[in-house]
């Protein structure tokens, strides 16, 4: 399998968690394991809450996105700079202009699924995962910063488990589709015959 059809699976994969996680927790109350998570995190300090979210907000992700499309067009790879940039703009606007309404779960007066918080954050850390040849750190260094920013949210209640779940498969699915799309096609093997 080539590796453009393996994103483009990848991506479909994601997409149909996302879908399914939706239709399974958004138009019910929290369920057990969101409300175990809320419980556990919000027995820490706001300070410590507040620290945690930093990685998703856009004064800290815009220019993360800057650094990255700059490093991209310093090596003369238009096509990686132009995934770094659009890549996590698509993922926010199609999570905040279709998704939440579509799958309409509320907390606290916002939409909440999936997850615009983790949705930014996630888009911007699978462009990186696709960009480095270290990819095992790469995802160890993402991995650890999502759950942080996870225990984060969830603390200040900004958002369920569950959520942010839907956040980090939409934006995965998102990213890796526009990979799978920008990615050049091989030309055809000549025939032998």
């Amino acid at each position: 399998m080539t590796a453009r059809r393996t994103l483009a699976l990848f991506a479909a994969l994601c997409a149909l968690a996302t879908l399914v996680l939706g239709l399974l927790v958004a138009p019910y109350a929290p369920g057990t394991v969101d409300q175990w998570a809320d419980r556990s995190a919000s027995t820490l300090s706001p300070g410590l809450l507040n620290a945690l979210v930093l990685p998703t907000e856009p004064y800290v992700l815009i220019p993360a996105v800057a650094v990255i499309a700059g490093i991209c067009l310093y090596q003369r790879s238009r096509r990686d700079a132009l995934l770094a940039v659009a890549g996590p703009f698509i993922a926010i606007a199609l999570n905040s202009w279709a998704l939440k309404p579509v799958f309409d779960r509320w907390k606290g007066g916002t939409l909440v699924y999936p997850s615009g918080h983790t949705v930014s954050l996630v888009a911007v850390l699978t462009v990186v995962v696709l960009l480095v040849r270290f990819k095992a750190i790469a995802v160890t260094v993402g991995a650890l910063l999502v759950a942080c920013a996870a225990v984060g949210m969830i603390g200040l209640g900004y958002h369920y488990l569950t959520d942010i779940v839907g956040g980090v498969c939409f934006a995965a699915a998102v990213v890796t589709a526009l990979r799978a799309a920008l990615s050049p096609r091989r030309a055809p093997e000549p025939s032998t015959g």
